[in-house]
């Protein structure tokens, strides 16, 4: 019995390894993947949407999804998350929200307290939506939700890389309602956010630009005549991406091919930055992401068609963007998050698939799952 059990071990156990160098030779770039829009959306207090939804009908319709913890999301499969970040430096800039105090005005009883815990009184990176409005997150401050990341990440090795979106929110306050002004950004407020990540994640449990790069000179060189790591070397990795291509020059500031850095970023073709580019709108130019991915770049795609689109289960632009070959797919509502109407972004099996544009030879997505959890 002790002999037939240790068999059925080192039977499970070879399964996994040969599982894992399954597509050992497939690049990071020819796959695709799902992940999700604003990952830390924990949704809008009940009447806080009440109110929302007197003063600003369209918000309140745009804002009206929430997503479970980080945890849960990349248990179910999710292999992109996205986190936006405000810069608080001197903490407690959103403390205060102003919802909070119009919902008492408006003769509307309190939500659950945001933030019992004191974490928007103390420095750092926030992570929230829209300052005053909707500021309510599965994970806080930024810092707990890349330990939250790495903890699951510890706990999967072998898992398919996680790409993190970061995006820096800044301007000026919209509408009457909102009075908190976010910090500008800086060239220090990107390096505050380098520092902070390498805080939660070591050098070996990250991809990063030089990584990419190589011997080339630029970062567009390397994935146009070298390519992307193989995927094998990318599991149990996570992949830094930043959102917002106006913050590009801040971040490449004396670092034109992101030498040093650990985000690639949201960059034009064309420019020594340029790995990693968004074509969010699949349909406005269906020709334009298909060529970008047949070239080398990583791309990632918005899949859902709006408020009125998911209510009427609107399927047209969720179906471009998985025939797009965008590596990544962006979406509010992943596997088992579908939305009332039933509209959902799933692939028909597993949680990765081979990417439909390039068709890289041999793939078989059976195969290129992991070789522990999904």
């Amino acid at each position: 019995m002790i002999a037939m059990r240790t068999a059925i071990v080192l039977l499970a156990l070879a399964s996994a390894a040969v599982r894992a160098q399954e597509g050992a030779d497939l690049r990071l770039n020819e796959i695709q993947i799902i992940g999700t829009h604003n990952s830390y959306h924990s949704g809008i207090g009940p009447n806080e949407m009440i109110w929302l939804r007197k003063v600003n009908p369209r918000a309140a319709d745009s804002l009206d999804y929430r997503h479970p913890s980080l945890t849960v999301q990349l248990d179910a499969g999710v292999r992109q998350l996205e986190l936006d970040v405000y810069g608080d430096s001197k903490a407690g800039l959103f403390a205060h929200p102003a919802a909070v105090r119009l919902v008492a005005e408006a003769g509307l009883a309190a939500d659950e307290p945001f933030d019992p815990a004191g974490i928007m009184r103390k420095p750092g990176f926030k992570v929230l939506h829209v300052q005053d409005i909707d500021f309510r997150s599965n994970c806080q401050p930024f810092i707990a939700c890349l330990q939250e990341i790495r903890a699951w990440s510890k706990a999967h090795p072998g898992h398919l890389p996680i790409f993190i979106l970061v995006e820096n929110k800044d301007g000026a306050p919209r509408g009457d309602y909102m009075k908190v002004t976010p910090e500008p950004l800086t060239t220090a407020t990107f390096d505050a956010l380098d520092a902070e990540i390498r805080s939660v994640f070591s050098r070996p449990e990250m991809i990063v630009p030089d990584d990419v790069r190589g011997r080339h000179k630029t970062l567009e060189d390397a994935v146009l005549a070298s390519g992307w790591p193989t995927l094998q070397s990318a599991r149990g990795k996570v992949i830094f991406l930043l959102d917002q291509r106006r913050a590009g020059p801040l971040y490449t500031k004396g670092h034109p091919a992101l030498e040093g850095r650990v985000l690639f970023t949201n960059a034009q073709p064309g420019t020594p930055d340029a790995a990693f580019v968004e074509v969010n709108n699949p349909v406005s130019d269906p020709d334009l992401a298909p060529a970008l991915v047949r070239k080398g770049y990583l791309l990632r795609t918005m899949t859902d068609p709006g408020p009125a689109g998911v209510r009427a289960n609107d399927t047209r632009r969720r179906d471009a963007a998985m025939a797009s070959g965008a590596q990544i797919l962006s979406t509010d509502y992943p596997y088992n998050e579908p939305a009332p109407s039933g509209y959902a972004v799933r692939f028909d099996r597993g949680i990765v698939r081979c990417n439909p544009v390039l068709k890289p030879a041999g793939c078989q997505a059976a195969k290129i799952g992991e070789a522990s959890g999904r």
